[in-house]
């Protein structure tokens, strides 16, 4: 039996700097890859640091279609989860380091729970499982 995962999802920004700024400053993650490719492109892959599971690639917006993704990659839902497993501490370092919440942290049968927007809109769940 082939096992398979998925490994890499693209989210589509802006700039590469100012992207990789909030992944790895704000959010704490580590940059994998930051390579100069052809055409001013460059295949940059951030992960949360130390972290389990798919990374994303940070991909600068190319032309109107994909700028108009920006911000709302998954439709207005929340589209990425981050998983902890010390939600009071990231949560806390996260503030800190100005990213914005959008709810307050709360409870759920599964765990806590609290909503995070990205720079450019995309929203995230920090969730620590019960």
């Amino acid at each position: 039996m082939t096992r398979q995962s998925i490994f890499l999802v693209t989210l589509v920004v802006d700039t590469y700097d100012r992207a990789k700024a909030f992944y790895c400053d704000a959010l704490g993650f580590e940059c994998v890859q930051d390579e100069v490719l052809p055409e001013g492109k460059r295949w940059v892959v951030v992960r949360p640091a130390g972290g389990e599971g798919a990374a994303l690639l940070l991909a600068e917006a190319a032309g109107e279609k994909q700028k108009v993704a920006i911000g709302n990659q998954a439709g207005g839902r929340v589209g990425f989860f981050l998983k902890t497993e010390d939600f009071a501490r990231d949560h806390a370092a996260m503030l800190a380091k100005g990213v914005r919440f959008v709810e307050e942290p709360r409870r759920e049968d599964y765990g806590t729970v609290a909503v995070f927007a990205d720079p450019y809109g995309n929203t995230w769940d920090l969730i620590q499982h019960a």
